[in-house]
């Protein structure tokens, strides 16, 4: 151990007192940053590759004459690559918003494919607010030339820090985990949402449906992305980000861009009051500025090809196309994965958000020149050893738009490099959805997803994965709702649908004139995937309104449609038996501490049929499971699933007395009874109706 000499360090603040500092700027942090003891503001911008960079300071009446220009001096305003200066409060001139001009050399080769136009009012890529004026256009930042005037901008603000979070605790949800994901606008646009006109559609609004999440039970929310986006660009789901740090200004109910930070605080405030963990669906795979035909809003103009993976093919399609959005994030640059990881801290200790679910994870994966890293990308190692990041939720879409697949393991080799990380199980979905339509040969599938999906993330000595990474789900945003997928054998699409059809109508197509038949029959479609759902062993995934059958009217695909995703409220009164078996669902499975698990069920699960053996026959359309709860001081269950179309009688190979608990071929209120309110079966014998799931509980003698 070194000895004590003694000599002290002065403090950061000190140092910055130091006169080149104060004539100069500092290169970190970049962004626009408030020095409170020094009353000074310092700008720093990385570009690699400028040869000019000008501060533009904008009043907040005039966004298209800057009321201050400041032309920064590469050998007094430069360190490295990042560009840099200081302006005291008093020569801010009142300022509220800000931009730059960057200039530089023309495109040359692959890796210095430059879009530098010395006219094009950039906007930070650290800004924290971004201001949209009112003459914003986006079609003149997708022309040469100047857009002053039309351009987003940065909003200049003092410290984000000064916000009251009254001792806000962070939850965390294990084997009670259900996630709930939600579009912040769609949740509560609707009139009829219950939520006052001025909330409607925005963050506040969703502070407004929290007693609705508590009484439904769910325990993690996973908001679609709020990151700031282009509105000009036509989605509404929010896909397209334009920044990573700023909320996007549509969810606010406030006019006040500065205030829309602490509207979205109050939200996450409310929820982890409420015990409820927050994360935030994330897009750090692409931007809005799209490709060669897009517009420069900011990382084009700053630095293209440090942000961009550029392609081979130039110079007539010059931007690589991993995210199937017309360009993609160069990931595997130390800046790019630098300004990912400083966005992900500002999301964690700024705004205390829980975690993230990473859209089309595998880009995060590939290299420079476009390959799959399966093995030991950077960014994953560091992540996974920031002390800020480490012990968030942290969930992967491993997939990419061009045919990156990391899913769980393949062969003897792990696919998806995050090895911590939860993922999005989409065999899950497309054997669940097969089930419930009663297609053949699915036993075999079905018995895999119970398990946890062992098949994808094998507990064995060498990969030791855990169940509970299995984002398990039957329906998300990205296809059908679940109400569509027993009601539309087709798409109704203006766009095509990203995920295939695994749907059956019940036999009518659409939702006019529905005979009462096929209705009951949808209603109980609906009850057995949710049934399946949170009988698996996994972590649940269900998208929000699917609790009461909320309808896309057959598309699935409205990214860019905005009332066909607002969710219809009324049907929470129209279908009040799906919401009541959701939320007894949920219950059940709460109270089940062995249905989902730190490790697979292993020795507790034993597997038969209708009779001691299961049948795992091609035509077989039966499964029943008998999941020992002792060693999880739980009841012991049974569960019979027929997806046949006619009666099957059960034989229970287990000594009774068993209770029936939920049974989805009867009606309300027998589908689904309250603790206390079971039956108990007079034999050792069960007939289950078409197409039905049955769970039986034992309970546990001491």
């Amino acid at each position: 151990m070194a000895a004590n000499t003694g000599v002290s360090f002065p403090l950061a603040s000190e140092r910055e007192l130091k006169q080149w500092a104060r004539q100069e700027g500092l290169s970190a942090p970049l962004g626009a940053h408030w020095i409170e003891e020094l009353k000074v503001y310092n700008f720093a911008l990385y570009s690699k590759y400028a040869t000019q960079v000008t501060l533009l300071l904008y009043s907040r009446d005039d966004a298209a004459n800057p009321v201050k220009t400041i032309i920064l001096d590469p050998l007094k305003n430069k360190s490295g690559r990042v560009w840099h200066c200081r302006v005291p409060e008093s020569d801010m001139v009142q300022a509220l918003y800000y931009a730059y001009q960057v200039d530089g050399p023309a495109p040359r080769e692959r890796f210095e494919w430059h879009h530098f136009d010395p006219e094009k009012i950039l906007l930070d890529p650290y800004a924290r607010s971004v201001y949209f004026p009112p003459n914003f256009d986006r079609f003149a930042a997708s022309r040469p030339g100047s857009n002053a005037g039309k351009a987003p901008l940065g909003l200049i603000c003092k410290n984000s820090d000064h916000y009251d979070w009254e001792n806000d605790v962070r939850p965390w949800h294990e084997a009670d985990a259900v996630i709930y994901e939600l579009h912040v606008r769609g949740f509560t646009r609707s009139p009829n949402s219950g939520v006052v006109e001025a909330k409607r559609g925005t963050f506040a609004g969703v502070v407004e449906k929290i007693p609705y999440l508590k009484d439904l039970g769910v325990t993690i929310v996973e908001l679609m992305p709020v990151y700031q986006c282009d509105p000009e660009e036509g989605s509404v789901w929010g896909y397209m980000p334009l920044n990573f740090f700023s909320p996007h200004e549509a969810y606010g109910a406030t006019n006040d861009v500065g205030e829309l930070r602490n509207e979205f605080r109050d939200m996450v405030k409310a929820l982890h009051k409420a015990g409820i963990e927050i994360i935030l669906d994330v897009v750090y795979n692409h931007t809005c500025e799209n490709d060669e035909n897009g517009p420069v809003y900011s990382y084009k103009g700053i630095d293209n090809s440090t942000y961009y993976m550029i392609s081979e093919d130039l110079p007539d399609h010059p931007y690589a196309n991993f995210a199937g959005t017309g360009n993609t994030m160069h990931c595997a640059n130390h800046t790019v994965r630098k300004l990912i990881l400083d966005s992900m801290r500002y999301w964690v200790k700024e705004m205390h958000v829980d975690g993230f679910r990473f859209d089309l994870a595998s880009i995060l994966s590939r290299n420079t020149d476009g390959s799959l890293n399966s093995d030991d990308p950077p960014i994953f190692s560091e992540i996974a050893t920031d002390p800020d990041l480490s012990g968030t939720r942290l969930i992967a879409e491993p997939w990419d738009a061009v045919g990156g697949y990391q899913l769980g393991v393949y062969g003897f080799q792990r696919s998806f490099p995050g090895i911590q990380w939860h993922q999005w199980n989409d065999r899950y979905r497309m054997d669940v959805q097969r089930v419930i339509k009663s297609d053949a040969g699915m036993i075999g599938p079905l018995m895999t997803r119970l398990y946890g999906s062992g098949d994808l993330f094998p507990d064995d000595e060498y990969f030791a994965f855990h169940p509970y990474q299995s984002i398990n789900y039957v329906n998300s945003h990205d296809g059908f709702t679940l109400y569509d997928q027993v009601s539309y054998n087709n798409k109704v699409n203006l766009h095509d649908g990203l995920s295939p059809t695994l749907s059956w109508n019940c036999g009518w197509e659409g939702d006019q004139s529905v005979p009462p038949e096929v209705m009951s029959l949808r209603r109980k479609q609906a009850k057995n995937a949710c049934a399946i759902l949170f009988l698996s062993n996994g972590t649940p995934m269900f998208r929000a309104g699917d609790e009461f059958l909320q309808s896309q009217q057959g598309n699935n695909n409205p990214y860019n449609l905005d009332e066909l995703n607002w969710l219809d409220w009324d049907r929470l009164n129209t279908h009040a038996e799906n919401f009541r078996f959701f939320k007894m669902m949920l219950a059940f499975r709460k109270s089940h501490p062995s249905l989902c698990r730190s490790r697979f069920w292993r020795k507790d699960i034993e597997w038969f049929g209708v009779g001691p053996q299961p049948d795992l026959s091609y035509e077989s359309r039966s499964l029943a499971f008998f999941l020992n709860g002792a060693s999880q001081m739980d009841d012991d269950l049974y569960v019979l699933i027929n997806t046949y179309w006619e009666p099957l009688t059960f034989e229970i190979q287990k000594p009774g007395p068993w209770l029936r608990v939920i049974d989805t071929g009867m009606s309300s209120p027998d589908d689904i009874v309250p603790p206390g309110q079971e039956v108990q079966l007079a034999t050792q014998r069960y007939t289950a109706n078409p197409r039905s799931v049955v769970v039986l509980v034992r309970k546990q003698t001491t």
